[in-house]
C-alpha cells in the first residue's frame, strides 16, 4: 500500500507544479501569481477541494503525445468564500500558455454543470492563449460547450469573469456572456483579433494594451466592469463583489447585522445647489444614503454621466442607478442607457433591490447619437426597468426633464414608491425651452422679447418647475426633506420586501437589443 501511496504523492506533486517551476519563476517575473496562488487567495483557507487534477490531455498530432501534463492546463474545483459555496476554474498559463483543449474545457464544463446544479456561482480565472491549435476542431466544440453553458446558467447563477492575462480570439465571448468583467491593468487583455491581424487589415499600429488592455475596454467599450491593479486586488475585489450577490435566483443576499437610529442626514439639505444650472456630484448623494463605506462601484470609468453600482442600507444589498450631474449634466445617451439596462437586468435576476436617483435634463440629442441609435439604446433601459420584478424606489432630487422622466423608474413603469425633493423639476423640458415654444409668437411681438422671454420662464418655473403638479396626480408619492431620504428608504424597502409579481406566461420578452 505504501508504494501505491507514495505513487499518488508523486503525482500529485508533479501537477501541482504546472509547467514546472522554470515557467512558475516567468509568470512571477510578469508580475503575475499562478493559478493555484490565484485560488488560494481567492478562497477560505483549506476550503479548495479540487477536481480532474490528474486529467490529461487526448491528443496525438504534432508530438502532443509527449507533452503530458496532469491537469492540462486548468485547475477545476470547489471552496467557501467567507463561508458561501462557489465554484471555480483558473488557467494555468505555465501550461501550454493556457490553451484550451478538449479535456480542458471538459473540467471547465464539468464545474459549471455542478455550479448550476447547487444553484452556486461560479468564477473564472482566465489567462490563455486561446484555443490548442494542434487540436484543431476538438478545441473549437470545447468553447462552444462553455459559451452554451454560460448562456444557460445566466441569471440562474452569478457568473463571474477575472482576465488575469491574454484572452484572445473566440475565448473572448464565454466572458462576454457572463455578469461582470474585471481586468488586470497591463497584464490582461481582451480582442477577437490581435495587433498583428489589426495592422494587416487596416493598417493601423496598435499595441496589445491600446487594442484590449484593462483601460481601453473600461473606458471605449464598456467590456470590462472593473479595472484592478494586479492579481491580489483582482481577486480581493472579486470576493468583495460576491458579498453583495446572493448564490442564486432563488435565495436573496446575506443581511449583514445593522442597529437602526434616527437615520436623519442633514447633509443632504445642502448639496443641490441653489442655482439650478450649477452641478453637484451625485456621488454624495449615494454616500450619505448607503451605509457607511458600501457603495462598490460598477463600470466606474465607462458612460460617467450615469452611475450604476451596489450598495448597502441597514445591511441589506441593494442596487443604485443614478444620474450624474457632473458628466453631460446627467444626461441619457447610448452608452449611459446601455450600460444602466445591463445592471438594472443583473438586480432583477438575483433579487436585488433598485434605488434610482434621478437628476436627467433628457436625452442627449444630435446626429451622432441618433445614428448610434439612441431610439433603441434608451429603449433598453425603458425595457429593464419596465420589466424588473424586484423591489423599485425612485427619488428625483432636481430635474426629471422628457421622455428620460418616463425612462428613469418612473411610477407609470412600474416603480412601487415615488419621491421627490422640494427641488425636483418634473417637465416636459427646461423653463427657457418651453417658453420659447409655447409663447413665441407673445415674446416676437413684445416691445422687449428678452424680458418677455424672462417674465414667461418664471411663469413656466411656478407651474411646472416644481414637484407639487406630478404629486397632486399621484405620479409621486411623497416630497420629503433631503434629509429624511435615507429613512424613509429603508422602511419602503421593508415594506416591500416580500413584493411578488405575477407574469404573463410566455417564452420571454424580446428586449431591442
Amino acid at each position: 500500500m505504501n508504494h501505491h501511496i507514495k505513487t499518488l504523492k508523486d503525482k500529485i506533486e508533479i501537477a501541482k507544479l504546472g509547467g514546472g517551476k522554470e515557467r512558475i519563476e516567468k509568470q512571477h517575473e510578469k508580475g503575475k501569481l499562478t493559478a493555484r496562488e490565484r485560488i488560494e487567495i481567492l478562497l477560505d483557507n483549506g476550503s479548495f477541494e479540487e477536481i480532474g487534477m490528474l486529467k490529461e490531455h487526448r491528443s496525438f498530432d504534432f508530438g502532443m503525445e509527449k507533452q503530458q501534463f496532469p491537469g492540462d492546463g486548468v485547475i477545476t474545483g470547489y471552496g467557501t468564500i467567507h463561508g458561501r459555496l462557489v465554484y471555480v476554474f483558473a488557467q494555468d498559463f505555465t501550461v501550454f500558455g493556457g490553451a484550451l483543449s478538449e479535456t480542458h474545457a471538459e473540467k471547465i464544463c464539468k464545474i459549471m454543470d455542478l455550479a448550476l446544479e447547487c444553484g452556486a456561482p461560479v468564477i473564472g480565472l482566465n489567462d490563455s492563449g486561446g484555443a490548442r491549435i494542434q487540436e484543431g476542431v476538438n478545441s473549437l466544440g470545447g468553447y462552444a460547450d462553455i459559451f452554451y453553458r454560460n448562456t444557460i446558467a445566466s441569471g440562474v447563477i452569478p457568473q463571474i469573469s477575472a482576465i488575469m492575462g491574454p484572452c484572445a480570439g473566440g475565448a473572448v465571448y464565454s466572458p462576454a456572456i457572463t455578469d461582470f468583467i474585471l481586468m488586470v491593468d497591463h497584464t490582461s487583455y481582451m480582442f477577437v483579433t490581435g495587433p498583428n491581424v489589426v495592422k494587416t487589415v487596416t493598417n493601423e499600429e496598435v499595441t496589445s494594451d491600446q487594442l484590449g488592455g484593462a483601460y481601453a475596454h473600461a473606458t471605449k467599450s464598456g467590456v470590462t466592469h472593473i479595472v484592478t491593479e494586479h492579481d491580489l486586488d483582482c481577486i480581493l475585489k472579486i470576493k468583495a463583489l460576491l458579498s453583495y450577490i446572493p448564490q442564486n435566483c432563488n435565495e436573496k443576499t446575506p443581511l449583514l447585522p445593522y442597529t437602526l437610529n434616527m437615520e436623519y442626514r442633514d447633509k443632504l439639505q445642502t448639496i443641490i445647489p441653489e442655482n439650478p444650472m450649477h452641478p453637484y456630484d451625485m456621488k454624495d448623494v449615494i454616500k450619505e444614503l448607503a451605509d457607511e463605506d458600501s457603495f462598490f462601484e460598477i463600470h466606474k470609468d465607462y458612460a460617467d454621466n450615469i452611475i450604476v453600482g451596489f450598495a448597502r442600507l441597514a445591511g441589506k444589498s441593494i442596487g443604485i442607478v443614478a444620474n450624474q450631474p457632473l458628466s453631460l449634466a446627467g444626461v441619457l445617451d447610448v452608452e449611459s442607457s446601455k450600460k444602466g439596462a445591463r445592471f438594472v437586468r443583473f438586480c432583477d435576476c438575483f433579487n436585488i433591490p433598485l434605488l434610482v436617483l434621478v437628476d436627467v435634463p433628457g436625452f442627449l440629442p444630435g446626429t451622432d447619437q441618433e445614428w448610434k441609435g439612441i431610439i433603441s439604446n434608451g429603449a433598453k433601459l425603458l425595457y429593464a426597468f419596465s420589466e424588473a420584478t424586484v423591489p423599485r424606489i425612485t427619488v428625483i432630487t432636481r430635474k426629471a426633464y422628457g421622455g428620460a422622466y418616463d425612462v428613469m423608474n418612473s411610477k407609470h413603469i412600474g416603480a412601487d414608491f415615488n419621491y421627490a425633493w422640494p427641488s425636483a423639476e418634473i417637465a416636459v423640458m427646461g423653463a427657457k425651452g418651453a417658453s420659447e415654444i409655447i409663447f413665441k409668437s407673445e415674446i416676437s411681438k413684445a416691445e422687449n422679447p428678452e424680458n418677455k422671454l424672462k417674465e414667461k420662464e418664471l411663469e413656466y418655473q411656478e407651474k411646472f418647475a416644481n414637484p407639487y403638479r406630478a404629486a397632486a396626480r399621484g405620479f409621486i408619492d411623497e416630497v420629503i426633506e433631503p434629509r429624511e431620504t435615507r429613512r424613509k428608504l429603508i422602511k419602503s424597502f421593508a415594506a416591500l420586501e416580500h413584493k411578488k409579481v405575477l407574469k404573463h406566461p410566455k417564452k420571454h420578452g424580446n428586449i431591442p437589443l
